[in-house]
């Protein structure tokens, strides 16, 4: 969620267009992906985007005093590990898949949901270590979706506080949320925004806009989609009032028409299609300079990052290896003072026995049995 401050409210409200705001907010996160988010807002009980092209005073906006935006993902990569090159896009992305699978807005089964929890508890906390993780720190923690049962979670609690330090254990923080995005990209409904429509024969369905393309979904399942258009086999889409129509690419294709309840449905619809196209063509094109030197960048970070897990690794081991020299050296000097006290115990009972001998000879004390 972002405010304006008091000082800039005026200023925006004046002047400023929907570009100009976002552009603040991205210089404030020290973001450049810029392309994948979006400022969003509630109007009217209908969630709609902040138009970067038109002055936001000229907007339909809230009445709101101060006017509260969402800075979010508003366009999804098709593969996470490819497209998210900044830290700060990638913590961003996780932040976000996280709650809407906590939130159940993106389904994942309980298994899943444990793994995906272990990466998100290594992703804050880091490697697994029992001086400082106690046992029961995460019981506060919202690890997983209300849905799975509480016996459920008594159940793999243990794994909760294991999996950190079993599986990800090489794993910095940042690889940890990059795992978590790569599961979570796999999921059905991640990525698809929803919107009931209905067809020419007023039946109820789901349409779901992602970065692949435009499915067609039956209202009771957002997982298997009736029938989809790929971006690449699109050769048009257009509204006109509640009716929206997409044209395939290949002119003898039958034309697809469906139904919204609104105007501004459609109008939303339209603007995340055409934003999600323009990625997916770009994805597809020679990378600009800029992109270039951002994965060069991305690519060099990476390195450093694991050389210096490599070293944090060797010092590790190192330090094993020291205390488990100085545990084997204490032991040894544990069983050497044992054997010492031994010796001398045995010592001090022979000399015992010597000197009661001598005793027994000198009062002429000989027992023969």
């Amino acid at each position: 969620m972002y405010s304006l401050p008091p000082p800039l409210q005026n200023i925006v409200v004046m002047k400023w267009k929907g570009k100009d705001l976002f552009d603040l907010v991205c210089r404030a996160l020290g973001l450049r992906e810029t392309w994948f988010f979006g400022l969003q807002y509630t109007i009217k009980g209908m969630y709609t985007w902040l138009k970067m092209d038109k002055k936001v005073l000229d907007q339909e906006i809230p009445k709101e005093d101060p006017v509260s935006f969402r800075f979010l993902a508003k366009f999804y990569p098709e593969k996470v590990e490819e497209e998210l090159l900044q830290e700060i896009t990638q913590h961003l992305f996780f932040l976000q898949v996280k709650k809407q699978i906590l939130d159940e807005e993106i389904y994942c089964s309980p298994e899943a949901t444990v793994l995906l929890a272990s990466y998100a508890v290594q992703a804050k906390y880091g490697d697994y270590d029992p001086n400082f993780h106690e046992p029961g720190f995460l019981a506060q923690e919202e690890l997983l979706p209300k849905r799975v049962s509480i016996s459920h979670k008594r159940k793999i609690g243990w794994n909760l506080l294991v999996f950190p330090s079993v599986i990800t254990v090489v794993l910095s923080r940042d690889e940890a949320k990059m795992n978590y995005l790569k599961i979570a990209q796999d999921l059905e409904m991640y990525g698809v925004n929803y919107f009931p429509i209905q067809n020419k024969s007023d039946t109820d369905l789901l349409l779901g806009v992602d970065a692949k393309g435009i499915h067609v979904y039956s209202i009771n399942n957002r997982f298997s989609p009736n029938k989809s258009f790929e971006w690449s086999g699109i050769r048009n889409i257009s509204y006109s009032e509640k009716e929206l129509t997409i044209k395939p690419l290949d002119k003898k294709a039958e034309v697809f028409k469906f139904f919204s309840s609104q105007l501004k449905v459609n109008k939303l619809i339209l603007q995340l299609c055409i934003g999600n196209h323009d990625l997916f063509m770009r994805r597809r094109k020679v990378d600009s300079i800029e992109i270039q030197q951002m994965k060069a960048q991305a690519r060099e970070e990476k390195h450093h990052s694991l050389s210096f897990q490599m070293e944090t690794q060797r010092l590790a081991r190192e330090k094993q290896l020291r205390e488990e020299a100085e545990r084997a050296k204490e032991e040894l000097e544990r069983r050497l003072f044992q054997m010492e006290d031994e010796a001398r115990q045995a010592n001090e009972a022979l000399v015992s026995i010597a000197v009661v001998c001598e005793c027994h000879l000198a009062l002429g004390e000989v027992k023969i049995y």
